[in-house]
């Protein structure tokens, strides 16, 4: 199959469109413009809408509304955008209505700046609104991956019945690669028999997340906290790089996870067994392989850009076992290679 070269913003944005999606609102935010700019163009070409909304407010209650029909729809933003939709996206949950949110990830808090971070990481894994919920995040390290997952992410959106959550960063993004869409063909999923298409020849249909029995709410919440079982249960993706034989767990996700595989190839060179846990998904997140991991290995150092919002997750997962050490950086800066390799060469040094 030919690749294309191409941005990770176009790459998300076609791959939702091979994924079905014929329905867009969103609002213009850097560094994600190139998502709705594109679907502005191939949207009309394959009979879809594309509909730039007055505020992301107005684009996730678009989407509340094109879900709640059927259709498979997304949105995308950048940091300060996702916090605007957060009610929308606490609703949509409550309605149970399955869509595609893409965070291309800029730096905070407030406005920050335009470059790229994972300071999102709280607001994405621990719910975001108000409730008790969760979306399902996957978080891809290079644009093929990024392709692969935004494609996915639509058909658990309907097995589910919950928004899905794609979680990039402005660098990812914007850089270019070669990608290529393969053909492939979706599980069977369940019908949305629930869809709000007319209720003529059936009993109508009903979409709400108001429940103002408090028996009746506990029974509704219940039944979205069965499904989020399932999440954790069935939905963990997790890749172990180099760690059959490692010393050293280096633990990223995301572009900071790209740039620790460099790292490794240095650190293995100069004679250190270092390895990378990478969280694919980040909800649910692999706790239970990092807690085996500990079971062998007792060096861990958690690479993020931010102040170590993963590495909470991280700590739950040792639960105690080891030690965490974290490196972190901030405000749009980018860890380089050579810092994680010095980090972990240090870490080495400390624990002999």
């Amino acid at each position: 199959m030919e690749k294309m070269f191409m941005t990770g913003n176009e790459a998300i944005a076609e791959a939702a469109i091979q994924a079905g999606c014929r329905h867009f609102f969103g609002y213009p935010i850097t560094p994600q413009n190139e998502i709705p700019e594109y679907m502005s163009k191939r949207l009309p070409e394959v009979g879809g809408i594309y509909l730039q909304a007055e505020s992301e407010v107005a684009a996730i209650n678009m989407l509340f509304g094109a879900a709640g029909a059927g259709a498979r729809v997304m949105t995308s933003s950048s940091s300060p955008g996702i916090s605007l939709m957060q009610e929308g996206i606490s609703y949509i949950v409550g309605a149970q209505l399955p869509c595609v949110i893409v965070n291309i990830m800029r730096g905070g808090p407030g406005l920050g700046g335009i470059q790229p971070s994972q300071s999102d990481y709280f607001q994405a894994t621990k719910g975001g609104g108000h409730g008790d919920y969760h979306l399902l995040v996957l978080a891809p390290h290079t644009i093929q991956e990024a392709v692969s997952l935004t494609m996915e992410a639509f058909d658990l959106a309907d097995k589910y019945r919950n928004p899905v959550m794609v979680l990039g960063d402005g660098y990812m993004g914007q850089m270019m690669e070669p990608v290529e869409f393969e053909k492939k063909t979706s599980p069977k999923l369940p019908p949305k028999d629930w869809a709000l298409t007319g209720a003529k020849g059936r009993t109508p249909n009903l979409v709400k997340s108001l429940y103002l029995n408090p028996v009746e709410l506990e029974k509704h919440n219940l039944v979205i906290n069965s499904k989020i079982k399932e999440m954790v249960k069935n939905e963990v993706r997790v890749d172990n790089y180099l760690t059959d034989d490692a010393e050293v767990i280096i633990v990223a996700y995301g572009t900071v996870a790209r740039i620790a595989k460099t790292a490794l190839k240095v650190l293995r060179g100069k004679g250190v067994k270092a390895g990378m846990i990478r969280p694919i998904t980040v909800f649910p997140f692999p706790y239970e392989t990092i807690s085996k991991m500990a079971e062998r290995v007792n060096k861990f150092l958690v690479v993020e850009m931010s102040f170590g919002q993963m590495l909470e997750d991280v700590k739950l997962g040792l639960c105690g076992k080891a030690p965490v050490h974290f490196y972190g950086r901030t405000g749009g800066m980018v860890p380089s290679y050579d810092e994680i390799v010095s980090e972990t060469e240090k870490l080495v040094k400390e624990a002999n």
